[in-house]
Order: C-alpha cells, then structure tokens, then sequence
C-alpha cells in the first residue's frame, strides 16, 4: 500500500461538515431529469385534480342522501390539498 492512501489518525479524529457529506451525496441530477420528474408530479396533480372534482360531481347525489358526517366541503377540500401537495412536490423537483 502507498503511504499516501492510508489517511492520519488527525484527520480522521476530526469531524467531517455535514454540508460537505450532504454534497457528496446528493449526486449528478441532469436538466432532462429534472423535468420528466417535475412535469410528471404536476401532471398527476393536474389529473388528481380534475378526476376527482369529475367524480365527486358524478357522486354528489349519493354523497348527500348519505347523511355522511364528510359532506362535499370537506371531500372537495381533500382533493385539492392532495394536487397542491403533488404539485408542490413538482415544483420542489423542478428546482432542487
């Protein structure tokens, strides 16, 4: 072995930074993939969105006569924060 591979006991006493190791291993990230990733969160939200306003529509009737304590306000409401949270996912791809 070479003397140069073999690393001194000082320097790995020493604690390495942590924005260092996070660097190291996040990796080579290319533009295209980037991309494909972000456009395909935002496509789901976009889908998540507009599928599940279509089939609350088709179902208000039996969502009402149910007497269910979830009404349309709070199913609506749960559809939207599930696409804002894919389309934020999206976004956060996209950027980072």
């Amino acid at each position: 072995m070479a003397k140069d591979s073999v690393p001194s006991v000082h320097s790995l006493d020493k604690p390495e930074k942590l924005e260092e190791l996070l660097k190291q291993d996040r990796g080579d990230d290319c533009l295209p993939c980037r991309i494909v990733g972000g456009g395909a969160f935002l496509g789901l939200a976009a889908y998540s969105y507009i599928s599940g306003q279509s089939q609350l529509e088709k179902q208000r009737a039996k969502i009402l006569a149910s007497g269910s304590r979830f009404g349309m306000r709070s199913r609506s409401l749960g559809i939207t924060a599930i696409s804002l949270s894919l389309a934020w996912l999206g976004i956060w791809r996209l950027v980072k």
